[in-house]
């Protein structure tokens, strides 16, 4: 299981994803910046949408380098005490629209 710590990298955020979503938990990208990610589904950061997940979500925010995403998780952390609230390592900046994670054989 995909540890549950303040900062993922997109590997960790993929196998995350695979994991918590067979245990029916919704693992949500959140865009901050309104520059959605090639090839991978997010929202757009709207505190009134997110706060209609379930309990236990899991909140994944980016920006363009993950700093400001880092520096605002405690923001992020009160807004949304019922959820789970991380922020995406190196942000879009980082991320490789190719990477996938496969399954074990």
């Amino acid at each position: 299981m995909t540890e549950i710590k303040d900062e993922w990298t997109q590997e960790e955020f993929l196998r995350a994803k695979k994991e918590y979503e067979k245990e029916g938990r919704a693992v949500v990208l959140v865009d901050t910046i309104l520059s959605p990610i090639e090839k991978e589904n997010s929202v757009v950061y709207n505190p009134y949408e997110l706060k209609n997940y379930p309990k236990g979500s899991i909140f994944v925010f980016y920006c363009d380098t993950g700093k400001e995403t880092k520096e605002r998780l405690s923001e992020f952390k009160n807004r949304f005490p019922d959820h789970v609230c991380i922020s995406l390592k190196g942000g879009r900046g980082y991320w490789r629209k190719n990477m996938q994670i496969l399954d074990e054989a």
